[in-house]
């Protein structure tokens, strides 16, 4: 009965007992390379040491150059900010592969450093590259008035790079340690297809957002012209854009259609040109028809905007046609608003001043008598 006993206790006892031989077999094997390459692992230990220092140093430089500087969105900052987020783990790893490297380590001690070395290695990596390409995108988007809409956004395109960049670090990592990693990319690839079937709408207008604010087809305060519309932007939302219409409408429309259509921004050109199609009447005496187009350059010229063509256009059903167009050199609508009244003004008096009429749509009917004789609309005159 003892026996039995004394057995079974031998039996259960065994998972740890074979757990001890091992821990004993590597603290043995250890030890034995410690004693026999000392001298080696106090060399590399002193290399490790200062490796380790020289990469803090360098940290701390780095991120004292990115404070230091004014320009939080030059490429020198965005560096030395992505430097300055070297993590301590990182370091401890270098250093410590170092040490691995210069010395004849065990197979057990080696492979270990090896894995963490590559952990380090992959996280420290995609750290870099979020902090690289969230400078960069800071950078494109700096100097425009969306600074709430770009705050905003900025969450999610940081959520959305950190989660794609440690995804793909958790990967790489799992295949280093011998993980089959086919069926979680499948996984990730079917889920993301799903999100973004589910939230297809939301995710346009929101890229259209980013897409606004980075690729700045228009600014807070520009004026555009879309569609049938002519407004000036007052808010670039994550889903919508704002807009204030000339006759003081508040119009709304989602990013994602604002950016399918043709969009012409009127603040860019520097200028808005104006054309004024004019008609005099057909008594018009042709010398004085020929001095019109001189005659209108020199009141626009003489309002301070600038002349582009002024010319006979054709022959209409009441009227001999002329064309105005004109520049005025101002991105305010008020100004030119005000330019273009006044002048319409100066050609009105400028015309009076000549003796040009301007013509309306008018028709003359002619009557018979019952003799057949024509009858004149107007009094005949006396010889």
């Amino acid at each position: 009965m003892d026996l039995l006993y004394a057995s079974a206790a031998t039996t259960n006892a065994g998972p740890l007992a074979q757990i001890a031989a091992k821990v004993s077999g590597y603290w043995s094997t250890i030890s034995g390379w410690i004693v026999t390459h000392w001298f080696e692992l106090l060399i590399a230990a002193v290399f490790a040491a200062i490796f380790y220092t020289i990469l803090g140093v360098l940290k701390r430089k780095a991120a004292s150059i990115a404070n230091r500087r004014q320009n939080a969105f030059s490429i020198t900052t965005i560096i030395a900010r992505t430097i300055g987020r070297t993590g301590r783990f990182f370091r401890v790893m270098v250093a410590t592969e170092l040490v691995n490297g210069l010395t004849n380590a065990p197979p057990i001690i080696a492979r270990t450093i090896d894995l963490l070395f590559t952990v380090a290695v992959v996280i420290q990596v995609a750290i870099w590259l979020r902090e690289m390409l969230l400078g960069l995108i800071e950078r494109r988007a700096k100097g425009g008035d969306e600074n709430e809409t770009l705050t905003n956004a900025m969450v999610l395109i940081r959520l959305l790079i950190s989660f794609a960049l440690f995804a793909i670090a958790a990967i790489v990592i799992l295949d280093n340690l011998g993980v089959n990693v086919t069926g979680l990319i499948a996984g990730l690839g079917v889920g993301g297809i799903a999100i973004g079937l589910a939230a297809q709408g939301i995710f346009s207008d929101l890229f259209g957002a980013i897409s606004i604010i980075l690729d700045r087809p228009f600014s807070v305060g520009d004026t555009i012209s879309y569609d049938s519309s002519t407004a000036t932007v007052e808010k670039i939302g994550m889903k919508s854009t704002r807009l204030r219409s000339i006759g003081g409408e508040l119009l709304i429309i989602s990013n994602s259609k604002l950016l399918d259509l043709e969009i012409t921004n009127i603040t860019m050109t520097g200028y808005r040109r104006t054309k004024y199609p004019i008609a005099v009447i057909y008594q018009t005496a042709p010398e004085k028809a020929r001095e019109i187009p001189a005659l209108l350059q020199r009141i626009v010229e003489g309002e301070g905007a600038k002349f582009v063509r002024a010319g006979f256009t054709g022959f209409g059903d009441s009227a001999i046609n002329f064309e105005l167009y004109f520049d005025v050199h101002s991105d305010s609508f008020q100004e030119v608003f005000e330019a273009r009244h006044r002048i319409g003004l100066a050609i009105i008096d400028a015309f009076n001043k000549q003796g040009l009429e301007f013509a309306y749509p008018t028709q003359t009917t002619f009557s018979a008598a019952p003799d057949g004789t024509m009858v004149m609309p107007y009094a005949a005159k006396k010889p």
